[in-house]
């Protein structure tokens, strides 16, 4: 069973979504911010995938969160999600996938079993 991390600080959003993921056959693991992730990713030697909004409280972003996670991980798939567009965001590393919100769960695991969308590393 792949292993994912999920990284959104919004409650609900993690939780729904979470179980969506957990019902299409991925290993969830929640944070609620960039500090927790990156504590979970050293404490689980990595994932195979990381879902991160990009921006949360805290001081660390999703951004950050995707390096620790291909740190933790080389090949981990990062899909970054935010509420801006992405012309509205930093640019964005190569080998991440970005998703804007809202986005249905149906766009999320599609992106994750598609590999067409994975950028090659």
């Amino acid at each position: 069973m792949p292993r994912l991390l999920y990284v959104e600080d919004d409650s609900l959003l993690r939780t729904v979504t979470s179980m969506a993921l957990e019902d299409a056959g991925y290993e969830v693991v929640e944070a609620h911010d960039g500090h927790q992730a990156r504590q979970l990713l050293e404490a689980h030697g990595g994932f195979d995938y990381v879902i991160s909004d990009i921006s949360m409280p805290g001081g660390m972003s999703g951004l950050e969160v995707a390096r620790a996670a291909l740190e933790a991980r080389p090949g981990c798939r990062t899909v970054l999600v935010s509420g801006y567009a992405s012309a509205q965001l930093p640019s964005l590393p190569a080998s991440v996938v970005y998703l804007g919100k809202p986005f249905r769960v149906k766009q999320l695991i599609g992106i994750l079993t598609d590999e067409a969308a994975w950028p090659e590393s």
